[in-house]
């Protein structure tokens, strides 16, 4: 039993239902956002849904609708998620500036030995 108790209060788990809950919610912001702009796009060509586009007797609508949602849906995560997240890494939790690694001093102490001899 108290395997599972450490299981169940281990950081990563609490970490993972919380993503998991706030992507859920997220996800439901980007469709709906999505589908706003898929009206709009449907308004400039007449057609609200591409569905039930053909070409040459071929339904690709249902295609041209993914891809538009996609690309849509990948510039909301980006521009709202990924450049804001790197922002604030970048600002709060700046590159380390490391100093000489072991190889360095390793390489350092063999040509002050070399030096000597």
């Amino acid at each position: 039993m108290s395997g599972f108790k450490s299981f169940l209060l281990r950081g990563n788990l609490v970490d993972l239902a919380v993503a998991f809950i706030m992507a859920t919610s997220f996800a439901a912001v980007v469709k709906t956002f999505t589908d706003t702009l898929m009206g709009f796009i449907g308004k400039v060509f007449d057609q609200p849904d591409f569905a039930t586009a053909d070409i040459a007797d071929v339904n690709v609508g249902l295609f041209i609708n993914a891809v538009i949602a996609f690309v849509i849906l990948a510039a909301v995560v980006y521009f709202l998620v990924v450049v804001p997240y790197t922002q604030a890494k970048e600002k709060f939790f700046p590159a380390e500036v490391s100093g000489p690694t072991e190889i360095d001093l390793l390489k350092e102490i063999r040509d002050s030995l070399a030096a000597k001899a």
